[in-house]
């Protein structure tokens, strides 16, 4: 049995060191709603000092770069406007090579949206009446019903729909809530037209802070497989898998091959640590005291004695014999635990099938 993923090879050093900038995303890695996620703004300051430049890369169109920057210095992560990019940016990019310089555009969204639009030298208009060539849909939590009217109208008389990302969630304090990606796909319903989309997973804007920061080796660090983890490798990017957002040690085990990240970590404290390589061993894949192999259908996970009190390198020595028995991906049939400590672990991640 040889490696058949990145994941199997891990980091010896952490990958701050190894890694000259990361792209975070926002929303589930470094703030959850209004509040940081607890110990990233110190991780992050620790991964400057060890000579990390960090950019910040949002699929959330609601804001500004600068309404961005001022969060992030709130909550203690130091940032400037520069050193953002979000998906209205790109939308406004797009749509201004695509349409030619003061086209008229609707946009849907929060303020974020309008703003980026202005400043591509776009003409930012009201409503459907006004003849936009083009609607851009961002997200922005007070868009309702007359928003989506309007951008309906608009499309339905030859509009080009411009979706700035199609995340269907976002994660919050209270857990998953509607994403922009729930809005575009009601306007996507009535029109019976399907959008353009800018930002992740399209590689344009992690290409973007690539060339702001000057990464030789970036690394994009984020929460979710379908936007982060897919624009990292569509741009040639290594990546960096946390779980303090939308992905779940279950959507992890199952994610196709475009979704498998390089590297896992609890939350992005991970680029301040090594990442332990997972071998082939018996039929199985060992990490640190945790292995886990393949029996007919289940899937069986044991933990031998040491270290690692979160299991989250069981959690990669399942990935990796999940992966290698079924390459295509898929939630696997039965999970087991094969000791006390094992099961510990996969009924604290919502695994235990056995």
């Amino acid at each position: 049995m040889t490696a058949v993923h990145p994941l199997a090879a891990g980091s010896a050093e952490p990958p701050a060191r190894t890694y000259d900038v990361a792209l975070l995303d926002l929303d589930g890695v470094v703030y959850v709603g209004p509040a940081a996620v607890p110990g990233v703004p110190d991780a992050l300051a620790a991964a400057r000092a060890a000579g990390m430049r960090l950019g910040y890369v949002t699929n959330n169109a609601a804001r500004t770069p600068e309404q961005v920057a001022a969060h992030l210095t709130d909550l203690g992560v130091a940032a400037g406007p520069g050193d953002v990019i979000t998906s209205s940016q790109a939308a406004a990019t797009v749509v201004a090579e695509l349409l030619g310089p003061a086209a008229p555009v609707l946009p849907v969204g929060g303020p974020g949206v309008s703003a980026a639009l202005a400043a591509a030298g776009l003409t930012v208009v009201a409503t459907a009446e006004d003849k936009p060539r083009a609607v851009v849909q961002g997200y922005g939590p007070e868009v309702g019903w007359a928003q989506l009217a309007e951008a309906v109208v608009a499309v339905r008389r030859g509009a080009r729909h411009v979706a700035t990302n199609t995340d269907a969630t976002i994660p919050s304090p209270r857990g998953v809530l509607p994403g922009n990606g729930a809005l575009v796909g009601v306007v996507s319903a009535v029109t019976g037209q399907q959008p353009l989309v800018t930002g992740k997973p399209d590689p344009a804007m992690h290409a973007e802070c690539v060339r702001r920061t000057g990464a030789r080796r970036p690394l994009v660090v984020g929460d979710r497989l379908d936007t982060d983890i897919e624009g990292a490798a569509r741009a040639g990017a290594a990546s960096l898998l946390v779980l303090t957002g939308v992905t779940t040690p279950a959507t992890f085990l199952s994610a196709v091959p475009e979704h498998r990240p390089d590297l896992l970590a609890q939350d992005a404290g991970g680029v301040l640590t090594p990442h332990p390589a997972v071998t082939a061993v018996d039929g199985g894949w060992r990490c640190g005291r945790w292995s886990a192999r393949v029996g007919g259908a289940e899937l069986v996970l044991r933990a031998g004695t040491g270290g690692d009190g979160d299991g989250l390198d069981g959690l990669r020595a399942l990935a990796l014999a999940h992966w290698t028995q079924h390459p295509e991906g898929g939630q696997p049939a039965v999970v087991r635990a094969g000791d006390a400590a094992a099961r510990a672990v996969l009924e604290r991640w919502g695994l235990a099938h056995g």
